[in-house]
């Protein structure tokens, strides 16, 4: 009997440490898919740009490549913030930096120099948390103003 209690510890112990695996993997997935998602909004607002880059640096890695090589994530993070740093934050942008069951909660609006986001639900201080986070790095802030509180990211970028 100890025998099969031993092994079911065994067994528990090594589904536990999976889990684990899983949830890092799904947290890796989720910022590759961010990642895709602002790749494709940039790709799609300045096509003709991404495109050029795009043959330069694939002529220049090696000659075999053409324009549809998958170019390197270090490539893409380069197309991606030379063209951002040339143009306004849009509500796609914005909207983009949020994994999808957080987007859902939250409503974006344009208010000219400045895009709001204001929750439709309560959040939680988890989620909370993750959607602050999202703003400061986009160089936003908490407008504290009982039922008008939201985020306010400006459009223009500051500079690096």
């Amino acid at each position: 009997m100890s025998s099969n209690k031993e092994k079911l510890i065994q067994l528990s112990e090594k589904v536990d440490e999976l889990v684990g695996i899983i949830n890092k993997i799904t947290e890796e997935l989720k910022a590759v898919s961010v990642s895709i998602k602002l790749f494709s909004v940039s790709q799609n607002q300045t096509q003709t740009t991404t495109t050029t880059a795009l043959n330069t640096t694939t002529s220049i890695t090696s000659p075999q490549l053409n324009a549809t090589s998958i170019p390197s994530s270090a490539e893409v993070n380069s197309i991606i913030t030379s063209q951002t740093e040339t143009r306004l934050r849009t509500i796609d942008d914005v909207r983009m930096s949020f994994p999808e069951d957080l987007e859902v909660k939250l409503v974006f609006e344009d208010n000219g120099n400045y895009i709001s986001v204001k929750p439709k639900q309560f959040l939680g201080s988890d989620n909370f948390a993750k959607i602050a986070s999202a703003i400061r790095g986009m160089s936003g802030e908490y407008i504290s103003a009982g039922k008008d509180s939201h985020f306010r990211i400006p459009k223009k970028k500051p500079p690096n």
